[in-house]
């Protein structure tokens, strides 16, 4: 009614309030971009590799392949599994979906031993994906190792404690690969292990399954070298890279030994840098038989201070064949690793783990990371994409699209929204994707 004429208007009947919505569509497709992970996951062999290598439950590919596809989707919790069994998703996909409570049940069945057989499992799809042209190129690999917390609430999960960081939750171990944004290798541990903790035996098991993947995709004499913070900065990192032939730059904490080293550089080695946030310098000096490159950065009115003074940050490398400059630019890419533990948590997978039984949250971490390699394999594969992109925008813009699946003359046809933005993308992929040979 109008207030000020007293007259009623008629309303439009195009308004959202008559508007009818019912869920009756059975062949609604809601997220049809997963054919294009199920392809890679296909191309790959995830479902053979999984009923091969676990020893629990039956078929154990479909469990683990409803849930890595899940997760690729933005599944955060195992009910959101539920998803791949709207209308006809399930008919993009190349296995039968499985129901929630099956694959929660299967997750608890899990011990320590299948956890590792799923390790293998996650082994053999980044060897047949290297196989399949997402390896590494130039002979060299650098991979990051870093530790990161999975925050979780309440007390009944199992493994949960407070950690360094005086936050409840889990502290597991990630190693990614420079460049690509690959996870190579995880492993879950408890909220109270420190960073370090069981790092020489991760880098080990790192180094062990890339040098397999590099030797069964036909990349001979791949060099490796490895970037870390200062948590594992130890002699037994130190020495698991020197015998596996790993060069490595570490991050050091500052030390009495630390400091006099970096006493000793006298005034005139400094050498000026590029850097974002303000006058910084690099030199360099020996700290025992290896370098130890210092990066001094000034500070400009700091509170108080009468004089400007300046932060040091330095790290080890055994790497002879660089310039000071061009190692600590390289060493300050270790950063990338946030990125890719940032996918693994950001909107999907790891940003809460689903259990009360710590096996079942390590197996939920494997599965996370073959999602997570899924994505940048369909990225690499078939966007031929050499660099690092966003997960988020990848399930965006490819993975998430609603569609609608129609037959005709015997012919199934996946009909996607005209107009969408990036639809010769996603047909390039596509092509590229079903090119590539399936597995015998």
């Amino acid at each position: 009614m109008d207030s000020e004429k007293g007259t009623f208007r008629m309303q439009s009947s195009h308004t959202l309030d008559r508007l009818a919505v019912t869920f009756d569509d059975d062949r609604a497709v809601a997220d049809a971009g997963l054919l294009l992970a199920a392809s890679i996951s296909e191309r790959v062999g995830l479902v053979e590799a999984a009923d091969s290598a676990v020893s629990t439950g039956y078929q154990p590919g479909r469990k683990l392949a409803t849930l890595v596809h899940g997760i690729v989707a933005g599944a955060s919790c195992i009910d959101d599994l539920d998803i791949l069994r709207a209308g006809s998703t399930g008919q993009v996909l190349a296995h039968k979906v499985m129901a929630p409570s099956t694959v929660g049940t299967w997750l608890r069945s899990l011990t320590f031993g299948h956890v590792r057989q799923l390790d293998k499992v996650s082994e053999q799809l980044l060897t047949r994906a290297w196989q399949l042209g997402a390896g590494p190129s130039g002979g060299e690999l650098t991979f990051d190792v870093d530790s990161t917390i999975c925050p979780v609430c309440g007390h009944a999960k199992q493994g949960a404690a407070y950690g360094y960081t005086r936050e409840l939750g889990y502290h597991p171990l990630v190693a990614t690969a420079d460049g690509s944004g690959e996870v190579l290798h995880t492993r879950m541990r408890k909220g109270s292990a420190g960073s370090g903790r069981g790092a020489e035996r991760f880098v080990r098991e790192v180094v062990g399954r890339v040098r397999r993947a590099a030797a069964a995709a036909g990349i001979d004499e791949l060099k490796l070298a490895m970037r870390a913070d200062s948590a594992f900065w130890g002699k037994k990192v130190r020495k698991a890279c020197r015998e596996h032939d790993v060069r490595f730059s570490l991050t050091v904490r500052r030390t009495r030994t630390v400091v006099r080293a970096i006493d000793t550089i006298a005034d005139d080695a400094w050498s000026r840098i590029d850097y974002s946030d303000g006058i910084a310098e690099v030199a360099e000096t020996k700290l025992g038989k290896d370098r130890l490159i210092v990066r001094r950065v000034r500070n400009h009115n700091r509170g108080s201070q009468l004089f400007d003074t300046w932060r040091h940050h330095a790290f080890v490398t055994d790497i002879q064949d660089r310039d000071k400059i061009d190692l600590d630019a390289w060493h300050r890419k270790h950063a990338v690793v946030e990125l890719a533990i940032r996918d693994l948590k950001e909107g999907a997978g790891f940003e809460h783990v689903p259990s009360g039984n710590f096996n079942a949250n390590g197996g939920w971490l494997v599965a996370c990371t073959i999602a997570h390699n899924l994505i940048r394999w369909t990225a690499r594969l078939g966007l031929r994409s050499t660099t690092l992109t966003v997960a988020k925008t990848i399930r965006r813009r490819l993975l998430t699209i609603p569609g609608r699946i129609t037959r005709s003359a015997r012919r199934q046809t996946l009909h996607l929204p005209t107009n969408w933005p990036w639809a010769d993308q996603f047909q390039l992929a596509l092509h590229r994707i079903r090119a590539l040979p399936k597995p015998c």
